[in-house]
């Protein structure tokens, strides 16, 4: 675990070591209302990674005292996204609703007390009579009815013998209290209604605030983990839980901020209206912010919790952009998913001098993603090429195909347009071409030079695939309603090609669709005679903050500034200068096309990298952070507002190339430099973050993560290879990171024989 913890961390850590509690038990409570959300991603990551951070336990409960909104269904998809996170909640599944009995009796305990009476007041004399910030509440008439009276009465509302409305039970607090939460809260209200557990059962059900803190203290739970809103009803769950005289091992009730994301709504109020109204196919339609139609469309489990992690945990509200989220699902599908080839909108492309087939060997993955694997793609005479690829009167700074200009067909050959074919109307309808048989990518001897390699698929082996292009489902940072849907969230392809072996091998169901961005086969509406793509994200984020430099500013005194470029969808011709840097980055210093294009499409990006590099020859390395880190940076600030240089950087580089830190500690490294401005030595000095590579050290380790988890390693012998990851990463955790990965996956293996 870092070194650096959150406040909630803080806090178990001083309540273990003073010996308050002497395990630490969380709980993760949603109401069965609807799907659980982004929002829940963030609660599920607080509540379960504490319990297992510090050994301890989770319980998953249904907070489900509402009769009329809650369903079974909601239940599932709870379970399922909590287990489709990684997390385990036990033996058992907990419901409030299971503690009904319990809790009735803590009411009649609170009424026997003089604590708690049935008010007959109705829903507008109450808000009337609670006052306002400024004025004092005035408590009912019939707070002054007797313990008898108020039994008799309580006993009845749950025999079902009012109306809805007709009573509530209230506590007797303070109708003067500053919080006005404490203005005698309801603790009880009648619903006649069936409850999807309970049944027909009960006709009073508790409120939140009574429901919450009892069913903690049931469970045994110790830190009761709340968003913000909650932090006035932190005063009602003391009282409740000392007037009753709950004291021995009582839970206590910590807020953290609430995750607001731009050009998203949380409310399940506002989710469901959309599902009602038919705005998207569901609660998993790919658009929605739910956990469910983030699996839909494609993205990661681990992709979500590093966006839970990157954003901390915060003590203030604020607004988290949407491009965090979008970068994290990137980073984690750049270094596993494979590329291929695939045309959205088909040209086709006759080549007059070339007779037959062949199969061109090109790699699924670039030279700096370490997975090894290969495809055969089919060349032929009749191919067919993005539509865009193609121009008879390009603008300048057009690089792709003109009837001037050629063009690499990606791991092919060079070709040239020789005629242009059109219909009676003016459309293109094929380009005439041939092709240089000595270009052939990685034996070209042909000596012509092209700026830029499009993608095609071959006419007679490329399968036809429904792709399903999602973008933000509201078009303003700040949604409100259904006014503000965007009414480009889906466009939907039908027709688009692809290269056969993304069908016929079926290597994953992820894949970079080169130029496109990252694709998932859809897991409801796929088949393999039908198949269906949902784009997951484009390769950059398209709707990046504009810079700030004022236009007024001179040109000559303006400093370089990160260049926010349109690359999802089609990308923007590069300038001349901007694709001499890309073919240097790709040839001279082998980057990637997706980094070298980030970093020469934008000005202060290359200029820091090409600084960096006076420093340290470590092209790739080098590229990879600038790229990630020090772009993710200048998203929030402006370049002169960085408190690190390129030196810095090279300096933080130089040391994961030597094995003196992981790369996970160096993201952690990076962060503190982003904060302090402090060099990399003297981070990792002072935070002891040398990497850890004595096998003598690490294997105490593994055999204590393999005697902790037997049932994992039982399955993993008797076949789940998929379990490797499991035990590699308890190690690494178990070390904050700083066992070296080689050596934890060599150590491993033999461990696991």
């Amino acid at each position: 675990m870092s070194e650096s913890k959150d406040f909630l961390r803080v806090k178990v850590e001083e309540d273990l070591e003073s010996g308050k509690y002497t395990a630490v038990h969380t709980r993760f409570p949603p109401e069965p209302n609807g799907f659980p959300h982004i929002g829940h991603a963030k609660s599920i990551c607080i509540n379960f990674g504490i319990a297992r951070d510090y050994h301890g336990r989770c319980n998953l409960r249904m907070d489900d005292t509402n009769p009329t909104t809650e369903d079974i269904r909601y239940v599932e998809a709870l379970k399922d996204a909590v287990e489709w996170l990684g997390f385990e909640w036990g033996d058992q599944v907990y419901y409030t609703s299971d503690y009904f009995p319990k809790l009735y009796d803590c009411a009649v305990e609170l009424i026997q007390m003089g604590k708690a009476y049935v008010d007959s007041l109705n829903e507008e004399e109450i808000r009337e009579y609670r006052g306002t910030i400024t004025e004092p509440g005035r408590r009912s008439k019939y707070a002054d009815r007797s313990v008898e009276e108020n039994l008799d009465l309580f006993e009845r509302m749950k025999n079902g013998e009012f109306q809805e409305g007709e009573h509530v039970l209230r506590a007797k607090i303070d109708m003067s209290a500053a919080n006005m939460k404490m203005r005698d809260p309801l603790l009880y209200r009648i619903r006649h209604a069936h409850h999807y557990r309970a049944g027909d059962a009960w006709h009073v059900y508790p409120m939140y605030d009574f429901a919450h803190c009892l069913s903690d203290y049931i469970e045994g739970i110790t830190h009761s983990f709340c968003t913000l809103e909650f932090e006035n009803n932190r005063a009602i769950y003391d009282w409740i839980l000392d007037t009753l005289g709950l004291t021995p091992h009582r839970p206590y009730q910590h807020e953290f901020a609430r995750l607001g994301i731009n050009y998203t709504v949380m409310s399940k109020r506002k989710l469901l209206e959309l599902v009602n109204e038919g705005k998207v196919s569901g609660w998993d339609d790919p658009r929605m912010p739910t956990i469910a139609g983030y699996r839909r469309r494609g993205y990661t489990p681990e992709s979500i919790i590093n966006f839970c992690d990157s954003i901390g945990i915060a003590k203030a509200n604020s607004m988290v952009d949407v491009s965090q989220l979008e970068f994290c699902i990137r980073d984690d599908l750049n270094l596993k998913v494979p590329r291929v080839l695939a045309v959205f909108d088909p040209l086709k492309v006759t080549i007059e001098n070339y007779e037959g087939m062949e199969e061109i060997d090109a790699p699924y993955y670039p030279h700096d993603v370490p997975k090894e694997g290969s495809r055969l793609i089919p060349f032929s005479r009749e191919i067919y090429i993005e539509r865009d690829d193609f121009s008879e009167n390009p603008p300048k700074g057009y690089y792709r195909l003109t009837p001037e200009q050629p063009v690499r067909l990606r791991h092919g050959y060079i070709i040239a347009c020789k005629e242009v074919i059109k219909d009676a109307d003016g459309n293109i309808t094929e380009i005439k071409a041939e092709y240089y048989p000595e270009s052939k990518s990685g034996s070209d001897t042909s000596g012509i030079k092209v700026k830029s390699a499009i993608q095609w698929v071959s006419a007679e082996h490329a399968k036809k695939v429904e792709i399903r292009l999602y973008d933000r489902l509201f078009k303003v940072e700040a949604p409100e309603g259904l006014e503000d849907l965007n009414p480009d969230s889906l466009h939907i392809i039908k027709d688009a090609l692809i290269e056969p072996a993304v069908i016929t091998d079926q290597l994953d169901v992820r894949f970079q669709f080169e130029r496109h961005g990252y694709f998932y086969a859809d897991p409801i509406d796929y088949t393999d005679e039908n198949p269906v793509f949902n784009k997951i994200v484009g390769l950059k984020d398209s709707w990046t903050k504009k810079s700030k430099t004022e236009d007024s500013e001179p040109k000559s005194e303006r400093k370089p500034q990160a260049k926010k470029v349109q690359i999802d969808g089609e990308v923007a011709p590069m300038s001349e200068e901007e694709q001499a840097l890309f073919d240097k980055y790709t040839g001279e210093l082998g980057l990637n096309n997706e980094v070298a294009n980030t970093l020469a499409r934008d000005e202060y990006l290359s200029s820091f990298y090409e600084e960096a590099l006076l420093t340290l020859h470590s092209p790739i390395s080098l590229a990879n952070l600038i790229t990630n880190e020090v772009a993710r940076e200048l998203k929030e600030k402006q370049a002169d507002e960085l408190k690190f240089n390129a030196k810095q950087i090279a300096e933080l580089v130089k040391m994961v190339d030597e094995e003196t830190i992981s790369t996970k500690i160096a993201k952690q490294v990076f962060e503190e430099m982003a904060q302090s401005g402090d060099n990399p030595s003297q981070i990792v000095e002072a935070k002891g973050l040398v990497q850890i590579s004595d096998p003598a050290k690490i294997l105490p380790i593994i055999d204590e993560v393999m005697a902790n988890n037997p049932d994992n390693v039982a399955k993993y012998r008797a076949g789940n290879t998929k379990l490797f990851g499991f035990f590699v990463g308890q190690v690494l955790k178990a070390t904050g990171g700083k066992a070296n990965p080689k050596v934890v996956n060599e150590l491993v293996t033999e461990k696991l024989k």
